[in-house]
């Protein structure tokens, strides 16, 4: 039996005990029945339509996206809020035809596509738009009609032909963003980036409470409701955080300026998970139902694809895009399969438990497709945008240390299985790496113990968009963690992304970071640069 079919199982069987807890809201069992089976199905077909004339208030409340970009065609995503802070968005639980545009010219003269969708109020009114028949390597741009109302405009981009060869890619790296923690001012910098797709490497949103305040963003000019005021736990929680993370102008403009490529980590469900083990103590099918709201209400608020839409408490995350022969990029989900983390988490002393050879951060048929792909790959870079940590990452320079148990260091099996696949299978590894909120430069090798050993690839740890508030240049502990692993060639602790260009001869990352995110309107530098060689792993500043 699969490990989704057991999931489905225990919710069915657990449904009945849901109906009079607060748990899955006051659907209770209908709730945890409708994600076992996988709605809309006969509420799809059932459910009356909306004439969307009768919409009197902006429902683009939130935006529009684009994702996942592949040669021939494009993923386009808006959600229906006329009122996105209210349990039902504004709308009530009629499904609405949705008309949408790609064109050419950002003045819609050349138009390169159209036609209607449904946002159905099973999937919170958000419309998934698959764009095939486009020419690859091209900008479009796109725009949605709902009644009289017309959404922004956002700008796309296809991915080049299988085979072609490019001289170029640009891409940025986020992660992190905590919604209470600071102003996204990093997102206002990056929509204004020249950049062809953008990867959101995890922590989207964050589970905890936000104050009717804001948080570290301390509002004088409004108040968030009570809603917010508490953890995630429902589909109802969870689809209003996304609510409140998208109201926010900058996140809204970089999301409509590039086209996005998003994996999770554990905040987008609840701090540290481990496959289907939540960090606190309650009952498995309890943890199992809220990770099934948490992934719905995942799959409806991203811009992703039909493969991507989950079953119940499982959803297939991991994928790959090829961007012509320069890149393939092997997204990874290392949260979802994970086994559980050793010593009970935390920093702890490496040993036999953290060492044992069967412990997995992918999951065994996750690492046989990564291995697998890497055998056919033919790109010049080969990248994996990932979650965690990969490089070993020491807290002290002396004898006795200890490692993050909840990244790679914690599977080190696991980390060596996959970096003797990328040894036997490609050149030019580059892991793309979120969750640590601070920036990181790492050259990745052979054996960690010897400093002396062959690099092998490069790491690039793109540091959180506001997670950790302003943070610092130097953290407090940047001349032990320097000194403790000398394969770390950056490290810096303020907000904002990565910027990443492939070309046939090399790499060059650039840190781009804000000064503060506690006050909005902070302006953006480059804190470091680095450039990696094809042919000749490792990191050499520009």
């Amino acid at each position: 039996m699969t490990p989704a079919q057991t999931h489905t199982d225990e919710l069915r069987a657990a449904a009945a005990r849901f109906g009079r807890r607060r748990f899955l809201t006051v659907t209770g069992a209908a709730a945890a029945l409708a994600f076992a089976v996988n709605l809309p199905a006969a509420g799809a077909a059932s459910a009356a339509e909306l004439d969307a004339r009768r919409i009197t208030e902006d429902p683009f409340t939130l935006g529009v996206a684009s994702g996942d970009p592949l040669p021939g065609s494009v993923l386009l995503w808006t959600r229906l809020a006329p009122r996105p802070f209210q349990a039902d968005a504004g709308l009530p639980r009629e499904r609405v035809a949705v008309r949408w545009e790609l064109a050419h010219d950002e003045r819609f003269r050349r138009i390169a596509g159209r036609g209607t969708a449904t946002a159905h109020p099973e999937f919170q009114h958000t419309v998934h738009v698959e764009v095939g028949h486009l020419a690859p390597g091209r900008a479009y741009f796109y725009r949605f009609r709902a009644g009289d109302w017309v959404s922004p405009v956002g700008r796309t981009r296809t991915a080049p032909a299988p085979g072609a060869r490019i001289s170029g890619l640009t891409l940025a790296a986020v992660s992190c963003q905590a919604y209470h923690d600071g102003y996204f001012t990093a997102y206002k910098h990056l929509a204004d980036e020249d950049l062809d797709v953008v990867f959101h490497l995890g922590d989207y949103l964050y589970e905890y409470a936000v104050n009717a305040t804001g948080g570290a963003r301390a509002y004088t000019d409004r108040r968030l409701p009570d809603v917010f005021d508490r953890e995630t736990l429902t589909l109802e929680d969870y689809r209003l955080r996304y609510a409140l993370y998208k109201s926010d102008p900058d996140l809204r403009a970089a999301h409509a300026a590039h086209p996005f490529v998003v994996t999770w980590d554990d905040h987008e469900t609840e701090n540290n998970y481990a496959d289907d083990i939540p960090e606190n103590d309650v009952p498995p099918e309890e943890f199992l139902a809220r990770r099934a709201a948490a992934y719905r209400a995942y799959w409806e608020n991203q811009p992703l694809r039909a493969p991507q839409r989950p079953v119940g408490p499982d959803m297939k995350l991991y994928r790959r895009l090829r961007f012509g022969r320069l890149a393939q990029f092997d997204v990874l989900d290392t949260r979802q399969y994970r086994s559980d983390q050793a010593y009970g988490d935390g920093w702890q002393v490496p040993g036999p438990e953290s060492e044992d050879p069967s412990r997995t951060l992918t999951g065994a048929t996750q690492e046989r497709w990564l291995i697998d792909g890497w055998r056919r790959s033919d790109a010049r870079w080969n990248v994996v945008p990932q979650q965690v940590v990969f490089a070993e990452r020491r807290n002290v320079p002396t004898a006795s240390y200890k490692l993050s148990m909840d990244s790679w260091d914690g599977y080190p099996a696991s980390r060596q299985r996959v970096l003797d696949g990328a040894a036997a299978g490609v050149d030019n590894l580059m892991v793309l790496t979120g969750d640590v909120h601070v920036g990181h430069a790492f050259d990745l090798k052979a054996d960690f113990r010897d400093p002396a050993s062959r690099t092998v690839g490069t790491e690039i740890v793109a540091t959180s968009i506001a997670s950790g508030k302003d943070g610092a240049d130097r953290p407090a502990n940047h001349d032990a963690l320097t000194r403790a692993n000398p394969h770390m060639r950056f490290y810096n602790g303020r907000r904002g992304y990565v910027k990443v260009a492939l070309g046939e001869r090399s790499a060059r990352a650039d840190f781009r970071t804000v000064t503060a995110v506690t006050t909005p309107g902070a302006p953006v530098a480059t804190a470091a640069s680095f450039v990696t060689e094809a042919g000749r792993p490792g990191l050499t500043p520009a």
